[in-house]
């Protein structure tokens, strides 16, 4: 997704306006771009020698492109083995390649934190959601996704240049991450006995704690990873110019007031975590595929049947 990066990146200075409107133009410019070439490769299937490989090779690479899973996981082992070692330091500096906010001034208890933070959302942003919308919509789906997705981490976010103009990727990312922020929270409560923890807890403190976040997707990913684990998440986060007081998400205890801080090894703890989630949807998107391909083929030849 580089090239579309890199592409969004071009066309943001003619189309930007300090306007709603001129943010809608150009996210759907691009997302509708990328589904249509996510289209296009599907059905190029029907004109070209040996098709069905044809697709299934498109659908892999366009699935390798957009999943992000690995380089999460390889990030936060990176953070863990820095911390186990004491160099403060340099685990600072790795963090930044996984958040936004300000790490100079981080304990380990707050690197941990915001770390396991990123798995969380990371494993709905990057995994979960490539995945529910492959197996819903195909190339197509996979490819609009992660163009709305990248948008999003581009002008989404609250500045004055982009409050106005960002507003539609922000709301095109919080729709499109509704679903599969839903499903890493259930599929975080079955896989929670991977790392170590509770899926009654995860559960509970999803229903709990989810929706105090001020993200409507990230807020439930994280208390399921909280209550997982057993660990408290939330707190104040600076990001330069800007900082945020975050409510406190999970706790030991669901009836407590929050559970205990993070220490380093639960940041293997929730790479595992992540990786069980993964796998569990890589198999439940499978059979959803499935499926709903085999609907779909019912249903058209239940048609030609009819108009026989």
């Amino acid at each position: 997704m580089a090239l579309f990066g890199a592409l969004a990146s071009r066309l943001e200075g003619p189309m930007w306006r300090d306007r709603r409107g001129a943010g809608v133009s150009y996210t759907a410019l691009l997302v509708g771009s990328a589904a249509a070439l996510g289209l296009a490769a599907s059905r190029m299937g029907g004109i070209v020698p040996g098709g069905p490989c044809w697709q299934v090779a498109a659908t892999a690479a366009g699935t390798w492109a957009v999943l992000g899973g690995r380089s999460l996981a390889g990030e936060a082992a990176a953070i863990e083995a820095l911390l186990a070692a004491g160099d403060l330091p340099a685990a600072r500096l790795r963090l930044t390649h996984l958040v936004g906010r300000r790490t100079e001034h981080l304990d380990e208890a707050e690197i941990a934190r915001a770390a396991i933070e990123s798995v969380a959302e990371n494993t709905s942003d990057a995994v979960v959601a490539p995945l529910l919308w492959g197996a819903v919509a195909g190339l197509p789906g996979l490819l609009a996704y992660r163009a709305v997705n990248t948008l999003d981490a581009m002008v989404g976010h609250h500045s004055p240049r982009y409050e106005n103009f960002g507003w539609a990727a922000a709301r095109a990312d919080d729709i499109a991450n509704y679903l599969p922020a839903r499903l890493t929270a259930a599929l975080t409560a079955v896989a929670a006995p991977v790392g170590g923890g509770s899926g009654r807890a995860a559960l509970a403190v999803t229903r709990r704690d989810g929706r105090r976040h001020p993200s409507p997707n990230s807020g439930v990913c994280e208390a399921a990873f909280a209550g997982a684990l057993g660990i408290r998440l939330g707190g104040r986060n600076d990001y330069g110019g800007r900082v945020e007081d975050r409510p406190v998400l999970g706790a030991a205890n669901v009836a407590g007031p929050g559970g205990r801080p993070p220490r380093t090894r639960d940041i293997g703890r929730a790479v595992r975590l992540s990786q069980a989630v993964t796998v569990a949807a890589a198999a439940a998107c499978a059979v959803l595929a499935v499926a709903l391909r085999s609907a779909g083929r019912s249903r058209t030849t239940t048609l030609y049947v009819w108009t026989s």
